[in-house]
């Protein structure tokens, strides 16, 4: 059995298994273009203040802030960020916040780093534009590849789900299990390339070095393709470019039809995950101890006033205290995760102190 202790895990990628609601339920121009959505409706109301006052129906700055809000998902189309800002749209539209469908701008450029430099330093103010990111956006962030920016250089508004990593590959390929692929890259390294949604460093690249080392690959010579985020990588790997791809479960839960292009060889989850892949078995129950877990969620600029913070922060609560978010959540691939304000602070300087670590441990940071 192939095993990768928790212990080089945690040394080489800094990944926490989260308890609790973080565990799966049992049962450079930064020029935008718009995705659209069909409009859903509810009659649900939310407060900025109070969980009876409806933030849509007051009339304050703050509440038009959110009702005519925009979210940035800092790469391009179909990936992670994407399926983020999407989740925001439908609550939002749902909850009778907003009136419209909430637009998405897609802001690639290293992953992250260009949407960052751009609310930092640019557009600090705008209270009305929430900015996706993930654990991928801390890791680049204490490897110093968002260049001079730091966690403090933002406010960070709230987590709403938890994701997990995965390995996929094409429907046509030969490996049908995680030991097979192992077997397959200790036996020829060299012929197996993985796509992933980042450069060298980046949340992905993380995730195939531990797969790679599980092989007993040294994970400086496997052969890494990166691309400008999930969209991007899960079409190369449809194209036959790569024949691996380490990524996460919302950027695939719906490019898993019956039948479809792709293989779920593994979820990086402490146990099976519910709904469309539950099929699919985790990385330890295929002797590979291997768990990735990775928070998604928003941030707003650094100089968004407290009141507009606050207006955001109890949107959130509210929303993600209703089943209606619950059902919104699982169809865009995430899994149970709520926090907001002081609480999303302290957890986002928990993992920005592990990321830093081990990005010094490994020569990361640049």
């Amino acid at each position: 059995m192939r095993t990768i202790l928790i212990g080089l895990l945690m040394q080489l990628c800094g990944a926490t298994v989260l308890a609790g609601s973080a565990r799966p339920p049992s049962a450079t121009s930064p020029a935008a273009t718009h995705a659209a959505a069909p409009a859903t409706t509810s009659s649900a109301t939310l407060g900025t203040a109070h969980p009876t006052t409806s933030s849509a129906a007051t009339g304050t700055p703050n509440a038009s802030a959110i009702a005519t809000a925009e979210c940035i998902a800092p790469a391009k189309p179909g990936g992670g960020f994407d399926q983020s800002c999407k989740l925001a749209r439908a609550a939002l539209l749902q909850a009778g916040v907003t009136r419209q469908p909430m637009p998405i701008s897609y802001m690639p450029g290293g992953v992250g780093a260009i949407a960052y430099d751009a609310i930092v330093t640019r557009r600090p103010a705008e209270s009305q534009t929430l900015v996706a990111f993930s654990s991928g956006s801390l890791l680049n962030l204490a490897n110093g590849r968002f260049g001079k920016h730091t966690v403090d250089d933002v406010r960070w508004v709230a987590a709403v789900g938890m994701d997990y990593g995965v390995v996929l590959v094409s429907r046509s390929s030969p490996w049908k299990t995680l030991p097979e692929l192992l077997t397959a890259l200790k036996a020829d390294p060299g012929r197996i390339s993985f796509a992933a949604g980042g450069t060298i460093g980046s949340q992905d690249w993380v995730k195939a070095a531990l797969v790679a080392t599980a092989a007993g690959v040294d994970y400086k010579a496997m052969r890494f393709v990166a691309f400008e985020g999930g969209g991007e990588a899960i079409a190369a790997l449809k194209g036959g470019h790569v024949q691996v791809y380490s990524g996460d479960v919302s950027e695939i839960i719906d490019k898993q039809p019956l039948n479809g292009p792709f293989r779920v060889l593994a979820v990086f989850s402490e146990q099976r995950l519910p709904g469309p892949l539950a099929g699919v078995p985790t990385a330890r129950e295929q002797g590979v101890d291997i768990v990735w877990p990775a928070i998604r969620g928003f941030y707003v600029g650094p100089k968004v006033s407290d009141a507009a913070y606050a207006a955001w922060t109890s949107t959130f609560d509210q929303m993600m205290a209703t089943p209606a978010f619950d059902e919104l959540r699982a169809r865009h691939g995430l899994f149970p995760l709520a926090l907001t304000a002081a609480a999303l602070r302290r957890y986002i300087d928990d993992q920005n102190r592990r990321y830093a670590e081990i990005a010094v441990r490994f020569g990361l940071r640049r």
